[in-house]
């Protein structure tokens, strides 16, 4: 196994976590500042999903075209420019700008989300959960890095709020550049220089557990873009609280998506995906729950540390489950499809964030997903004896 991959990779997503933090942290608020219409808000944060989204696709072409080293390189300089721009927006007092930029930085995001296959691609395939997991933990880094440059970044350059945050993140990204040459081959390298016959795109989805494993990053990034993209607009615009109260609310959230990658992949080896996308979304019901009771700092606490680790369960188990369904030289249009699902839904989340906390109100945005949970635990129960899940068996079973 190559253990530069996974290391570098881990930094990687260390520093990745750290600039989406400051983004999402400040998108909103800044986006309350620049704009008169307060169902806008969160506009910055729907057109960087959107973003995501059309990008996925063309990312996975072109990381096949130049491999994924110089793919994740060209999308770190891409973030550089999204940053700065977003200063600059600041400065100029821009919401349009400041759009324009967050949809800049949504390229270098959908980049981001396919280091896990990167990590995965790095080991053998009994290995893949502990792989992603493992590079998921560099985002702790991040929770940690992130609110504290939104802290006392924002007035480094004292005329313009925020400015100096995001001119932090700007060279953090210009390391990241310089990092991904560090990676070596990785499997499956090989398969694309002497490929075997593919499936057609269409048979590759019929399957039904690619479908569960779709569904499942769908329903983890679905409600977990919902809630999150939310909370800062409901705690700091609609309750008051204050910017550092909301920024370790959101820091615990990032803890609790990512420091259960401690474990997860490891039980995923254990007791198999289907079992840990199943507590993954129970825990997601939990915090739905939770976020009903109430406007007070401990149910923003709990619920969106639940939100976290159930985030964590689903996603990491999702994706270990998506890999099960392709051949090596079938991933990139296998992982190009649920990029797209995911992230396309993200986008529809993150925009109704604003209109509903703007329409409705916090208690309506938590009440939303719990349809979606409830179709996503049917559908690993109707999958959970199908042959390719046993494909990676929880040990002793």
């Amino acid at each position: 196994m190559p253990l530069r991959n996974i290391l570098t990779l881990l930094v990687c997503q260390m520093i990745s976590a750290t600039g989406a933090i400051v983004v999402v942290t400040l998108g909103g608020i800044i986006g309350s500042k620049l704009t008169q219409n307060p169902a806008f808000a969160t506009l910055p944060i729907s057109i960087m999903v959107i973003s995501i989204a059309a990008t996925t696709i063309p990312a996975t072409v072109l990381m096949r075209k130049v491999g994924r080293k110089l793919g994740f390189s060209m999308a770190s300089l891409c973030a550089v420019v999204a940053v700065l721009l977003a200063a600059y927006a600041l400065y100029a007092s821009s919401f349009s700008l400041f759009v324009v930029a967050a949809g800049l930085f949504g390229i270098n995001m959908a980049f981001t989300q396919q280091y896990r296959y990167a990590a995965a691609e790095s080991v053998d395939a009994e290995h893949t959960p502990r792989a992603i997991s493992v590079v998921l933990l560099g985002a702790i880094g991040g929770a940690m890095i992130g609110p504290e440059l939104v802290k006392h970044g924002q007035f480094f350059f004292p005329s313009v709020q925020y400015a100096g945050t995001l001119a932090a993140v700007a060279v953090l990204y210009l390391m990241q550049a310089a990092m991904f040459f560090a990676l070596v081959p990785m499997r499956g390298d090989e398969s694309d220089h002497h490929s075997k016959v593919q499936r057609r795109i269409g048979d590759i989805i019929r399957q039904p557990v690619f479908f569960v494993a779709v569904l499942g990053g769908v329903t983890a990034y679905g409600v977990m873009t919902l809630i999150m993209t939310a909370t800062p607009l409901s705690m700091h615009i609609t309750d008051g609280f204050s910017l550092e109260e909301t920024a370790g609310i959101i820091r615990a959230h990032v803890l609790g998506m990512y420091v259960p990658s401690l474990f997860s992949g490891f039980l995923i080896e254990r007791l198999g995906t289907v079992r840990m996308m199943s507590f993954g979304g129970l825990a997601l019901i939990i915090a739905s729950v939770i976020g009903m009771q109430g406007h007070e700092y401990a149910h923003y606490w709990y619920a969106l540390i639940l939100l976290g680790v159930g985030w964590n369960f689903l996603y990491v188990g999702g994706t270990t489950m998506l890999t099960l369904t392709y051949s090596m030289n079938e991933r990139f249009k296998a992982q190009a499809v649920n990029e797209f699902t995911v992230f396309g839904i993200s986008a529809t989340a993150s925009l109704l964030a604003g209109t509903v906390i703007h329409l409705y109100g916090w208690f309506t945005l938590v009440v939303l997903p719990l349809p979606l949970l409830i179709l996503m635990l049917a559908s690993l129960y109707f999958v959970r004896g199908d042959p390719l899940v046993h494909r990676l068996a929880p040990k002793g079973a």
